[in-house]
Formats: structure tokens, C-alpha cells, sequence
């Protein structure tokens, strides 16, 4: 099944500060065009093969279903949710932060109190 990827504008803020840093702070032209190209092949791949890739193992994001793709020459993961014949990209993350536990974190600010 071929999937329509949508990154939502969360994940889409985060790419851009990650774009921004490499070519203001880190003055990487060639570098922030890589990744960008990265993001494009990422959304491709995800289109193909985003149901055959596992849950996320954090047990929050796990209950929405949530799971994460690896770019292929960057050190960035998306965080999507499969909903029909669409995936939602909702967080994009470098790898060597915890992402899993910021996004889930970014999750549970967002839910109301169960308990009461």
C-alpha cells in the first residue's frame, strides 16, 4: 500500500531549527540542502514501507501506536502514526536526543487528567 505522508507542523518547526542551525550556526550550505534531500527520500521510503516498521517501545507513545524511521545519512528519526491510507509525521528529532521520552512527554501535556 502506498501511503501519503504529511508532516505536521510540530515536526515541520523542528526541521526547519535543525536546517536553520546548519547553515547560521554551523554556515553548512552543502550540509542543510543533505538534509533536506535526507527529509524528501525519508517521506519516500515512509510512503512504501511505514506499516512494516515497529511500535515505539515507550509505552505512551506505544498506546497511540507510534513509531519512528531512521534517515538514511542523517542522525534524525520521524515519529508518525499510520491513520487509513495516511501517515502523520508528528515529531522529527536528532538521534542523540531522547526523543522518544520528549515526544512522549510533548504527548502527555496535551492529554486531560483521567482520573478524575
Amino acid at each position: 500500500m502506498a501511503y501519503k505522508v504529511m508532516i505536521m507542523p510540530p515536526a515541520k518547526r523542528r526541521l526547519d531549527m535543525y536546517v536553520y542551525y546548519t547553515l547560521e550556526t554551523l554556515k553548512n550550505r552543502q550540509a542543510a540542502k543533505s538534509i533536506l534531500e535526507d527529509v524528501k527520500a525519508t517521506k519516500k521510503r515512509l510512503s512504501v514501507i511505514a506499516d512494516s516498521l515497529k511500535i515505539c517501545d515507550d509505552p505512551i507513545l506505544a498506546k497511540y501506536e507510534y513509531r519512528k524511521i531512521h534517515f538514511a545519512k542523517h542522525k534524525f528519526v520521524m515519529i508518525y502514526r499510520i491513520e487509513g491510507n495516511q501517515v502523520i509525521v508528528d515529531g522529527m528529532f536528532h538521534e542523540l536526543q531522547d526523543y522518544e521520552g520528549i515526544f512522549a512527554r510533548e504527548l502527555h501535556l496535551g492529554e486531560s487528567d483521567e482520573e478524575e
